[in-house]
């Protein structure tokens, strides 16, 4: 397992086929400077390639931050070539972890604002511990979201109710959030991640290439018309149709055991 300095990768419940990052700058509020983006990086393409991972989960380190978005204390002074230089990184970390493979579960367990909530919506499901606060405050730094912010959060929730939040760059609690629909659950801070790895454990048990069919499925065809959307369903439900996975649902449904997934 490779040593990174800005991120734990926990392979603890890899029989389980999960897999869980953590963001470790607790000093720095696990903001995002470029050492962390390239580690993310090189960690997101490491876990492509495990064939036993089926749910990833992403967290903070500490009960305080989750991730605080950009280090702008590293920001400052940047040249504007400096500063391209350094987004360019983050768009190709955040865009790795939109198109993970398998399902992506944020586990946000603080603060989760600027570029830490444009990542919390860059993951599939989300679930957040009671104290959490998270926002998109950018324009009241003179700039706007600028990995996925302005896009995955009206594609979340109404889009009035999203333009509110970009105008007003306000935080917001964890019971707003629910509400909203931003996040799927609300946890004690306590049992977080142990609620969250059980979820992650459940969709593990599922058939591996039924979950990236899903993910594919839903994902591309959200960005077209309807009937294409059909047609990329359809796509996907042959890959499953056709593949060994299906022999062995029905086989271990009418034997009355756990199937033994093989992921072709």
């Amino acid at each position: 397992m490779t040593n990174w300095q800005t991120i734990l990768l926990n392979e603890e419940y890899s029989s389980e086929n999960v897999y869980i990052i953590e963001l470790n700058r607790p000093e720095a509020m696990n903001s995002l400077n470029t050492l962390m983006a390239n580690e993310l990086i090189e960690c997101l393409k490491e876990l492509h390639e495990k064939e036993d991972l089926r749910v990833l989960i992403l967290t903070g380190s500490g009960e305080k931050s989750f991730c605080v978005g950009a280090d702008l204390k590293e920001r400052k002074g940047m040249t504007n070539k400096q500063w391209k230089q350094q987004h360019d990184i983050f768009e190709e970390a955040y865009g790795l972890l939109r198109n993970f493979p398998f399902p992506v579960i944020a586990a946000v367990n603080g603060f989760a604002l600027g570029g830490g909530m444009e990542m919390l919506l860059s993951c599939d499901l989300r679930y957040v511990s009671e104290h959490v606060k998270m926002g998109l405050p950018e324009v009241k730094l003179g700039i706007i979201p600028g990995v996925g912010g302005t896009q995955l959060l009206p594609r979340a929730i109404p889009v009035g109710l999203a333009k509110e939040f970009l105008f007003r760059g306000n935080q917001i609690d964890a019971q707003r959030a629910l509400e909203a629909g931003i996040v799927n659950g609300l946890f004690v801070k306590e049992e977080l991640l142990l609620n969250t790895l059980e979820i992650a454990k459940e969709i593990a048990r599922n058939a591996p290439l039924s979950l990236k069919a899903l993910k594919q499925s839903i994902n591309n065809g959200l960005q077209t018309d309807i009937n294409t959307a059909l047609t990329i369903e359809l796509d996907q439900y042959y890959k499953c149709a056709n593949s060994e996975d299906r022999l062995e649902g029905i086989l271990s449904f009418n034997e009355k055991r756990k199937p033994n997934w093989q992921g072709k």
